[in-house]
């Protein structure tokens, strides 16, 4: 079933990133450098990612590939990527309830940690309920720094005065 995979690498403004094409769409977008196939699979997830980060796509509509899931995560992932939208945000316990699965808030933060598809899945999206909570995004900065980058280019949260649209100090 791996066999299928090819990978490619891009450059961002939150650093480096990787992702994860099979035949039946994205299936990883990893923090970090890492081989790339040269496969023209990966080109319209690259194009589409280029174009989040600068501020001309708001919505992605590339296929996903939910192999790198279970039935729970995909329920609540799919529940966040389906109502969830572009400079919007909840909580925790929001997608909870949002999801249908029954399972606490404290195991959504869980399964927003685990998520195989970050950005094009929004977990940024997702907030605790007095903060912004956590981010495991970012291999080259702290990941609650990339989660305020991202919601600041969405709009979710206002720029502070060192915010700049071309990334985090790198």
């Amino acid at each position: 079933m791996d066999g299928d995979l090819v990978t490619a690498t891009m450059a961002s403004p939150v650093g480096p990133l990787t992702v994860t094409v099979s035949g039946a769409g994205l299936a990883r977008v990893r923090w970090g450098e890492g081989h790339a196939d040269g496969d023209t699979r990966a080109e319209p997830v690259l194009a589409q990612l280029a174009e989040y980060f600068a501020g001309t796509r708001r919505a992605f509509d590339v296929p996903l590939d939910w192999r790198y899931t279970s039935r729970v995560q995909r329920a609540v992932l799919g529940a966040l990527a389906g109502t969830v939208g572009y400079g919007q945000t909840l909580t925790y316990g929001q997608l909870a309830a949002r999801s249908g699965t029954g399972i606490p808030a404290r195991a959504i933060g869980t399964i927003m940690g685990g998520n195989p598809i970050p950005i094009v899945v929004p977990c940024h999206r997702v907030l605790a309920h007095d903060g912004l909570g956590g981010y495991s995004g970012g291999a080259e900065h702290d990941g609650i720094e990339v989660k305020r980058w991202l919601l600041t280019l969405e709009g979710a949260l206002p720029p502070t005065l060192d915010w700049s649209p071309a990334g985090l100090p790198g």
